[in-house]
């Protein structure tokens, strides 16, 4: 099962993210969510059981 691990705006921001954890080896995709205002928000979805390594490599690359 995906599960949101992340969520930033503009598409650039999203495809830079997903690049950067699949260099780190990560399965990862990138899903558009919504829009507010003139910002469109993109998730970054990962399988369930990787969440949490996800969310600590993202933490020492810097995204979050």
């Amino acid at each position: 099962m995906w599960t949101a691990v992340h969520m930033t705006t503009g598409f650039e921001n999203a495809l830079n993210i997903e690049r950067q954890l699949k260099k780190e080896g990560f399965l990862v995709k990138v899903k558009y969510f919504t829009k507010e205002g003139e910002e469109e928000l993109y998730e970054i979805l990962a399988p369930e059981f990787e969440a949490g390594e996800i969310q600590e490599a993202m933490i020492e690359l810097g995204i979050i």
